[in-house]
Order: structure tokens, then sequence, then C-alpha cells
């Protein structure tokens, strides 16, 4: 029994023995390990913090360019078009001299036949306004007055488009013979705010096209009178 008793408490001694060796053997291993992970995570969170700072960077840089670029922009949006009328001058010029009038040939309406208008001061010439209001992105709300009229000639006018700025617009009768060039024009100041410069460079992409429609309408309109 002794002798058995014994036996088992050197085996208990030998195996405490062989545990302790393993542990030292073993805790330098797993201390590398955990601490190889943290430096590895270390080193990617660092990595991606310099991406990203490089990535801001170049955000930056990009936007001061953009920014200086604009600069050098037209300060103004102006668009033109023209179109020649079998009628002279003096047939033309009323629908163009009454914001009543331009309702008869407008590109825009057709867009939303839904929009609210109202007309206040003369019928025709200088201080004949318009108001228009319309939920349709392309048509909004604004105002339009006639601000200079020559008979026959000219007609020149103020648009404001309220938060989206303001503008001017006019028509030209240009006698060529029997026939008349009328000429719509349009212009705007585009100020020193960079995201209005580079607009500009697309105002005649976005109103040419109306504005051809436009004169498609006033040409059908006033030949069709003859």
């Amino acid at each position: 029994m002794l002798r058995s008793a014994a036996q088992e408490i050197c085996r208990g001694l030998i195996r405490r023995k062989h545990a302790r060796a393993l542990v030292t053997r073993i805790r330098p291993l797993i201390s590398r390990h955990f601490f190889g992970m943290i430096a590895g995570t270390a080193l990617e969170s660092d990595h991606i913090m310099r991406l990203i700072k490089r990535l801001l960077i170049t955000l930056l840089v990009i936007v001061l360019v953009l920014v200086g670029v604009s600069y050098l922009l037209p300060g103004k949006a102006e668009v033109s078009r023209s179109i020649t009328i079998d009628a002279p001058p003096e047939v033309i010029f009323p629908y163009v001299n009454s914001m009543q009038e331009t309702e008869k040939w407008s590109p825009w309406l057709s867009r939303d036949p839904e929009t609210k208008l109202s007309y206040s001061g003369p019928d025709a010439g200088v201080g004949n306004i318009l108001n228009w209001s319309s939920d349709h992105p392309q048509v909004g709300t604004g105002s339009q007055e006639i601000m200079e009229s020559v008979e026959n000639q000219r007609v020149k006018t103020a648009l404001d488009f309220g938060p989206m700025g303001a503008a001017e617009a006019s028509f030209v009768l240009q006698p060529e013979g029997s026939e008349t060039q009328v000429t719509w024009g349009f212009e705007s100041d585009l100020g020193l705010n960079p995201m209005s410069r580079w607009m500009g460079l697309m105002m005649d992409k976005w109103v040419g096209g109306d504005y051809e429609r436009g004169l498609d309408n006033l040409k059908v309109l006033v030949e069709g009178q003859g």
C-alpha cells in the first residue's frame, strides 16, 4: 500500500514537472503568436489609414483644381437660336411683345399642361409680366417681365427663376426681303460660384433645344395665318 501510494506520488510529481516544462516551452510560442497577431493588426490598420489619407488628399486636390479652373471659364452663359419666317416683322412682333401671346408657341407648356400662369401689367410692351408655376423640374417656377420694346425690331425681358437665379432674354427681328430672321437670345451672369461656372458650359445644350422648338412653333403659327 505504502509503496503504491509512493509510486502514485512520484508519478504525480513527474506529471507536474512535465506539465511545467511543457508550459515553459509553449508560453514563448503563445506570446510570439499573440503579439504577432497584434502587430499584424496594427500594420493592417496603419495601411488602411494611409490609404484613406491618400484618397482624401487626392479628392481635395481634384476639388481645388476644379474650383481653380472654374474661374478660367466664361462668366456668362449665352444661348442663341435663329429661324427665318416667311412674314414681315410687323406680323411677328405681336407674338414676342406680349407674354400672353408667347403662350401660343411656348416650348415648355407642352411639357406640363397643368402649369399655372398669371399675368399682370399692360397686355403688351414694357411692364407686361408673366408668372408661372409648375411641379415639372424642366418648367419650375418663375417670372418674366418685358423691360424694353422697340416696335417691330426687338424685345428684351428679365427672367427671375427664384433660387435658381436670374437671366435676360431677347428677341431680335431682322428683315430679309419679304421674310424675317428671328433670333431668340438668352444671357445669364454666372457670378463667382464655381458650380454655376461649370453648369454654364451645359446651358446651350439644356436651353438651345427648347429655343429651337419654340421658334419652330412660332414659324408654324405665323406662317399658318398667312
